[in-house]
């Protein structure tokens, strides 16, 4: 069996998994390819599943559902009929409607959706003072994405001809969702910057955005394209990138939740089947 494992991944969480998932379906016998769509330029060219069997997709959740970026690519897929799962790797604050929402998008795109999960994450906020998730995903996670994969290659083998049940698709309509994609913004209100810093000049942050809002000559995302997902202070070699401080932000967020940092960091993931 020969399966494509695609997924977009700013700081790592979801690549880690991706890994986890790769070698455990090749344990189980099957030949697994990555397919990295975190840069801009991996997704402007059309991917064909032909070649495959079946396909795993896994995306970080952006305000409750998969990032923007993502789920207008997947709009441009074929699915050929072929089967699919899903998993997320979120950051401890509402995982849900992305799951349901994904699973619209690849049905209209002839996808057949038969499992999905989510997977605690280190959240991308961290970086300038919160802490969801720190250390994580670890060995819990991946304990987990293999009783997952198993569940899975079941069904990609027949094996199990069941599809994924009914999926949460949350309390907000399509507006609001959209609403609360600007809550990253009111986080992190300065875009990344290197404020005048000297840098080696690898241009690693401009190729790796995954919007292409990143000028490596000023050293400045920019704002109408950003979409705060961080990846290119994550993989800054000269570590020179800079946002503001988020520690204000996250005390609000634990009491708008009505949880504590530590109830919050005891969740663990789910798979879905």
């Amino acid at each position: 069996m020969k399966v494509a494992i695609v997924f977009f991944s700013a700081t790592n969480n979801t690549k880690t998994m991706a890994t986890v998932i790769k070698k455990e379906l090749e344990e189980m016998g099957a030949s697994a390819k990555m397919h990295d769509i975190t840069p801009a330029s991996a997704r402007q060219h059309h991917m064909s599943f032909s070649a495959y069997d079946a396909v795993v997709f896994g995306f970080p959740v952006h305000s409750l559902r998969a990032p923007r970026v993502v789920r207008e690519w997947l709009q441009g897929l074929d699915g050929e009929g072929k089967k699919c799962s899903m998993f997320f790797t979120y950051g401890g604050f509402m995982v849900h409607p992305s799951h349901h929402s994904t699973r619209q998008i690849l049905n209209r795109q002839g996808f057949v959706v038969v499992s999905s999960a989510e997977f605690p994450g280190a959240h991308t906020f961290n970086i300038g003072g919160w802490c969801a998730f720190p250390e994580r995903p670890n060995d819990q996670e991946f304990d987990q994405a293999r009783q997952y994969v198993i569940a899975t290659y079941r069904r990609f083998s027949g094996e199990d001809e069941n599809i994924v049940g009914e999926l949460d698709r949350g309390t907000f309509d399509e507006e609001k969702l959209d609403q609360f994609e600007s809550f990253r913004f009111k986080v992190i209100s300065q875009f990344p910057t290197r404020y005048g810093e000297g840098c080696s000049m690898c241009r690693l942050c401009e190729n790796a955005c995954p919007t292409g809002a990143m000028n490596h000559e000023t050293g400045e995302a920019k704002g109408d394209r950003c979409i705060a997902c961080l990846r290119c202070v994550v993989l800054c070699p000269d570590q020179v990138l800079k946002i503001n401080s988020t520690r204000e932000s996250w005390e609000s967020k634990l009491t708008m939740s009505r949880t504590s940092e530590a109830e919050l960091n005891e969740q663990v993931g789910k798979i879905y089947l």
